[in-house]
């Protein structure tokens, strides 16, 4: 079991195949990448909840360009229904807009520094989800 402080959090970028997830903590005000994991994975999900044990879940909510929602907005509503459901937590939904453009060009700094390789790439989704977290994590602090 992992030792994790009072206050972690864990925060969601949902998407139909892969589930981008980051660690942040709110004291901190800091946030990470964690994993990716395939959609439905409850096991390994199971997992995470019971090593991290977060007081909370955030969720990156896919809205339309105009704020409007749409079929994958409904579906990461639903995931998030489902995290408080399962883990009797508060799931947090956040506007996710520009979230994965965001973590795209968070990802070519970081190969351009030398820090990711292009097989690295599959984590773009975990870091879309730290960026996820930060955004919540400024506005709740």
């Amino acid at each position: 079991m992992l030792a994790t402080p009072e206050g972690a959090i864990l925060a969601f970028d949902y998407g139909t195949r892969l589930i981008g997830i980051a660690i942040g903590h709110r004291l901190s005000g800091h946030a990470r990448a964690l994993t990716v994991l395939a959609n439905g994975d409850w096991a390994r999900l199971d997992t995470l909840i019971a090593d991290w044990q977060p007081e909370c879940f955030v969720v990156g909510l896919p809205l339309a360009r105009d704020g409007g929602e749409q079929p994958m907005t409904r579906a990461a509503r639903a995931f998030a229904h489902m995290l408080e459901r399962r883990y009797a937590r508060v799931a947090h939904l956040v506007d996710e807009r520009y979230s994965s453009a965001a973590a795209a060009q968070r990802f070519a700094e970081q190969r351009a520094r030398g820090k990711a390789r292009r097989k690295d790439a599959a984590n773009i989704d975990a870091l879309a989800a730290q960026i996820i977290l930060e955004s919540w994590l400024a506005q709740a602090g």
